[in-house]
């Protein structure tokens, strides 16, 4: 490696909520950049929700189900609520017949319902040249 730091897994902002996405290329290194780097965002910018988008992944196993209880056990600890959006049904089987159980991860049928469940709502804002106020 040249010391560059590879990209990782995007996190965005939207308000005091962080979002992100898993896919399925997550091997051990990755994930333990990106639980670093997401628990560094959460407590540099004080981020109150966490949405961990898994709509794209299509299979799970037990190191990545570790990733998402741990990720959620320290985002607690720092004062910010992840959810977990978007699982396939053949991952919820999956993780069923392996016997695990993701202790503690809250989870919300797609990214629309897990960010409303996180209190998110877009701020209004006026229109760009619009006026402030009603005078006429």
């Amino acid at each position: 490696m040249n010391g560059h730091r590879s990209p990782g897994v995007p996190i965005l902002r939207l308000g005091d909520v962080l979002v992100t996405g898993l896919l399925n290329e997550l091997d051990d290194r990755t994930a333990i950049a990106f639980t670093e780097e997401l628990t560094e965002r959460i407590s540099a910018e004080g981020a109150r929700g966490v949405l961990i988008d898994i709509s794209r992944l299509e299979v799970i196993d037990s190191f990545v189900a570790r990733t998402l209880m741990e990720l959620t056990t320290v985002a607690r600890l720092l004062g910010a609520r992840v959810i977990v959006a978007g699982m396939r049904p053949p991952v919820a089987i999956t993780l069923v017949e392996l016997g695990i159980e993701l202790v503690g991860v809250e989870t919300a049928l797609n990214p629309e319902q897990g960010l409303a469940a996180l209190g998110w709502r877009q701020a209004e804002q006026p229109l760009e040249g619009a006026r402030r106020g009603t005078a006429r």
